[in-house]
Order: C-alpha cells, then structure tokens, then sequence
C-alpha cells in the first residue's frame, strides 16, 4: 500500500544542514495501523507528512498505491491527496464554520454537488458520534469532540489512507483512549490503512498492528507491536516499553519487607503467563506475597513488571524459577534473602 524508498529530507538552517530523515526505507501493508514512535527531534512528523507529499523529499520515493507521489504535477498530486486523508494534533478546524460545515469544507473544494454533499457530512457525524453538536461551533467543543471533527473531515472523500500526526497528544488519558477506539473501529469497518506517530508507547499498545522506532532521522527498530514489546532489540526501544512495564517510584517511597527474597517478575505477553502467579502460591511451598504490580494489556495478553515477596527454602525457590522462566517470565532477584 504504501513503500518509502531511500527517503532522505533536509533542511537549510543558518550555516548549516539539518537532516531530519535519513535514508528511510518501509513498506505499509494495506489495511494495517502501522505507528511510527520517537521522541521529539527524530524526523517522525517529516517523515508522515512526506507520504501526503506535505514535506517533499530531498531524495527518495514515496509510493501510495500504484502513484509514485513524488512524481506527480500539481493538478495529480491534488487528485491523489483525495485518497489520504489527515489529522492533526491541534485539530485545524475553520473556527469560523460550524461543526457540519468543517466536515463539509473539503468536499465543497472537491466539487461535490450539494445535494450529495449533505448526507455525506450527516454519515460521517453519526460515525463519530457528533450528530447532536452539527450546529456547534468548534469553540463550544470539547478537545475530543474538535478532534472527532477532524477525523470526520479527513474521512470526507473516502480516503483509502489515513494519516494521524500525533491526534492524542493534546487530549486527556481517558479521551485519548475514546479517539483511538474510533480509530481502531474505523479500521476494522472499513479497512483503512491508517499511519500514526506518537511519542507514547499507550498509542502503539492500544491500536497498532506493527510499529516503527525512530531516532535521529533512522528507523532503529521494526516489527509487531507484541514482538517490539516483548524484545525490544534497541536502547530507545526499551526506554519506550518501560513507559509501560513500570511506575515510577519516589526515593523513600517503597520500602521492601523483612526476610526472604524480592523478585520482580517480567511478564512479555508469552502463553499461560496470566495464570503464572496463582500457580507459583499453589503448587510451590512458599510464602508469596504480592509488593506490587504495573500490568497492561495488550491485544489479549499481558505485559509488565510484578514484585513478589517470596519465603521459603533455597532448593523450593529454585524450582519456582524454573518454572516461570518455563513460561518465559523473566524473573530479577532485587533484593536476595540474606
């Protein structure tokens, strides 16, 4: 669907160039959520509004379906960038316009005739749950609902490709996750390839089949979201899934019991590793006592870090972590019995 050849895109700064994408080479399977992550500064922004053509690259190809965007003149290009539709961190809604009217923008430029213009706008408002507030202006809106607004403007014109250039950054925890089950509904109904950066690694974990890592213009890492998590190969990879796999703890905060051994148990989503800790209190002779957990889900499995109190003798404690590394649970010995 979408193939990114030796994409390179540099930039004029006072007496010096800056490259802020850097030989990139990736390929988009039709239909996936693909999220490319990076901290702010590694190119992820340039290299997603490239694909639209947005940014032109400096060198490279970018190939969205069968056009080779990077060759098209303008009247093509605009023809093309019907079928990619985008949104935006801080929504670029037309403030002057109501909610139906933004929706309608874009077809109004495509030339739609009025009368087909209208239930489409009244289709996609339903979709995105924003029917009751077609009247509202964006003001009046809530940061969700100008953000619904713009994935039903980018969704106008029956885009094949949708491109989100960090849509949740702006909102709150519990909105950020409303916009990504839309996002992952609107996949699923219509089968949309759909591309989003982020700098948070909740996104990735919560919609994206395959994720790309960026660092300083490079993709470092690539692969499954599931096989990313439970192995990440890269020191920026796993700063990342600790976002994830572990709170933070202030200094004096936590203070460990007295006796027996601290192990921290790190789960990576590997089968039966739901059940392994109701096991290791029933089948083992020891005392084990839950200190603390940071668990998340991830496409049906489990991932993250456990603190366990365990008591017991030596040879039993050595049998109990056979058996977890047996299920692929990584077992780190924090504080020994002494």
């Amino acid at each position: 669907m979408i193939r990114l050849h030796g994409l390179r895109k540099t930039f004029k700064e006072a007496n010096r160039t800056v490259v802020a994408v850097d030989g990139v080479d990736l390929e988009i399977r039709e239909g996936e959520i693909f999220g490319i992550i990076g901290y702010s500064g590694a190119g992820k922004s340039t290299l997603i509004r490239m694909i639209n053509m947005l940014e032109r690259p400096t060198e490279g190809a970018v190939v969205v379906g069968e056009r080779e965007m990077t060759r098209l003149n303008k009247a093509a290009l605009r023809k093309a960038r019907q079928e990619i539709g985008m949104i935006f961190q801080h929504f670029n809604l037309l403030w002057s316009r109501t909610v139906r009217d933004n929706v309608a923008f874009p077809l109004e430029v495509a030339g739609w005739p009025k009368a087909r213009i209208g239930p489409r706008v009244e289709e996609l408002l339903h979709l995105v749950g924003l029917s009751e507030r077609a009247d509202a202006y964006p003001s009046q809106l809530s940061g969700g609902q100008k953000q619904r607004v713009g994935i039903a403007r980018a969704l106008a014109n029956y885009p094949k490709v949708l491109l989100s250039d960090e849509a949740t950054s702006a909102l709150d925890p519990q909105t950020t996750d409303s916009i990504l089950e839309l996002l992952a509904r609107i996949n699923r109904e219509m089968g949309l390839t759909i591309v989003l950066i982020t700098h948070e690694m909740h996104v990735i974990r919560k919609i994206c089949h395959r994720v790309a890592v960026m660092e300083r213009g490079k993709l470092v890492e690539m692969g499954p979201v599931e096989d990313v998590f439970r192995n990440p190969q890269q020191p920026i990879t796993r700063q990342f899934v600790q976002q994830l796999s572990q709170a933070p703890i202030a200094d004096g905060e936590y203070t460990y019991p007295e006796g027996g051994e601290v192990w921290r148990l790190f789960l990576g989503g590997g089968d039966g590793q739901a059940t392994v800790i109701p096991q290791l209190m029933r089948d083992y002779a020891l005392a084990v006592a839950l200190l603390r957990s940071h668990v998340q889900p991830l496409q049906e499995r489990l991932y993250g870090t456990v603190d366990l109190h365990v008591q017991g003798e030596k040879g039993e404690r050595e049998k109990a972590r056979q058996f977890l590394l047996a299920h692929d649970v990584k077992v780190e010995v924090l504080r020994p019995d002494v």
